[in-house]
């Protein structure tokens, strides 16, 4: 039996998630959408879910005493932070006028400019909202079956920037190039919303509950 846990910290789209891993799932895998960390530590694989504000998000995480936790689960197994569960990973965001964040990944959170012009020239909005195109940056087994530029569903105003280079899994397009997916050993992250995407989604939170950690 494969235990996945879910994070709940009261931040994330939990039912969306839950429903859309329960999809693709096979027999013998067992969800759970939990804030107990003996739970969340004890399972074989986690997902840190995360939409809002970072400084909610922290709070919440230090609160429930999670945030230890998260950082255990990113050493040791396969872990996919999904949009704001994405930005948490890096040293610090610049929302509300700065916030330190879990370190995990190093790198910072930044806002898009305003002003940003499409390739026309016509003035993009923030926050990047709909669909957008993810270009794989490099090999991963959680790109397994998904088309390179295939489109996934984002809602962000920030977007993360990775002190290193090489951990740059995915990349989109949005008044020019930013990471829109990151990976490094057992961890990957997403600033998309899978459990939104439709196929594509799908298939990398499939590839996700069979990965093992290894790349």
């Amino acid at each position: 039996m494969t235990k996945l846990a879910v994070i709940d910290y009261g931040m994330g789209n939990l039912h969306s998630v839950s429903k859309a891993l329960e999809h693709v799932a096979d027999t013998g895998v067992t969800i759970n959408v939990t804030a107990d960390p003996e739970t969340i530590l004890s399972a074989d694989k986690v997902l840190f879910p995360g939409v809002g504000a970072i400084r909610d998000c922290m709070s919440e995480l230090h609160r429930l005493e999670l945030s230890e936790v998260v950082k255990e689960c990113a050493k040791t197994k396969p872990f996919l932070g999904v949009c704001l569960g994405m930005q948490a990973l890096l040293d610090s965001s610049e929302e509300n006028n700065g916030i330190d964040c879990l370190g995990i990944i190093p790198g910072t959170v930044r806002h898009f400019v305003h002003g940003m012009k499409d390739d026309d020239g016509e003035k993009l909005k923030i926050p990047h909202m709909g669909w957008n195109e993810i270009f794989q940056m490099t090999p991963h087994p959680l790109w397994k079956d998904i088309e390179d530029g295939s489109r996934f569903y984002f809602v962000h105003s920030y977007y993360v920037e990775l002190a290193k280079p090489d951990f740059i899994a995915g990349s989109t397009n949005y008044g020019g190039p930013f990471t829109s997916a990151l990976a490094r050993e057992n961890v990957f992250a997403m600033q998309c919303h899978p459990e939104k995407s439709q196929h594509a989604g799908l298939q990398l939170l499939k590839n996700f509950i069979s990965w093992d950690g290894s790349v």
